[in-house]
């Protein structure tokens, strides 16, 4: 068994999952795997399932009934991770945004003193490919706001290409975390600095999916909005030690 866990969250990604798959597990770091699928109708449960025979050991997918989101998805994932001997937990997308290669980087980062290491799109400028403006706008004042808003010194608020160090999800209240869109990974990022952990960001350059439909929605950027606002006054009224 590696000591690194790669969490990929799937909702129809039969285009992609193979792939992505098979790309981790060409790294020259050993990766394991855990796919956590929302009962895909397209079949991609079945991919993995069928992968599994080449990958034994390395390989693994927890099915849920429904679309349940993303934070579910992660949350679900990080739980079997600490049942299991990991030292570095994962957070990546299945459809090639997030480049494989850059998971090497991000566990580097952790193994030189970070325990949170964040695949940043903004640290160096703005390093997206294929997304339109508006989402480019949309994204970078997002993570502005955040800055302002938790008074918070990250870049990439919304990133969702992460490294975890195991002590960071064992420290966190994982039945506490609220949100499960953009302001999931806005909460993990601010309850990790609140807890003391130190958060390191790492360049990387975010390429939207090629292949596969997007999940993103009004409804998941409202929540992310409003959501920073309550979780800072919540911060207020709680004590993290």
């Amino acid at each position: 068994m590696s000591d690194s866990l790669v969490i990929i969250p799937t909702y129809n990604e039969k285009e992609n999952i193979e792939k992505i798959i098979r790309k981790v597990f060409s790294l020259a770091v050993p990766f394991d795997i855990l796919v956590v699928d929302d009962g895909s109708p397209d079949g991609t449960g079945k991919i993995v399932k069928t992968l599994q025979q080449d990958f034994p050991g390395r390989l693994y997918i927890e099915e849920r009934r429904g679309k349940l989101g993303l934070g579910t998805a992660y949350i679900h994932g990080f739980r079997w991770a600490l049942e299991r001997d990991y030292a570095y937990i994962f957070e990546m997308d299945a459809d090639f945004s997030h480049n494989p290669d850059d998971l090497i980087r991000l566990r580097d980062a952790c193994l030189q003193g970070g325990d949170m290491a964040i695949g940043s799109r903004y640290i160096k400028g703005v390093n997206v490919v294929n997304w339109p403006m508006s989402r480019v706008l949309m994204s970078y004042f997002a993570s502005v706001y955040v800055r302002f808003i938790m008074r918070i010194d990250v870049q990439d608020a919304t990133a969702g290409f992460i490294c975890f160090s195991r002590q960071v999800l064992e420290k966190i209240p994982l039945d506490k975390i609220k949100f499960v869109g953009y302001a999931f990974q806005i909460e993990m990022k601010f309850k990790s600095i609140l807890y003391g952990f130190k958060v390191v960001e790492v360049p990387i350059i975010f390429t939207d999916r090629t292949e596969g439909v997007s999940k993103m929605s009004t409804r998941i950027f409202r929540e992310a909005f409003f959501g920073v606002i309550q979780l800072k006054v919540g911060s207020w009224f709680k004590t993290y030690n």
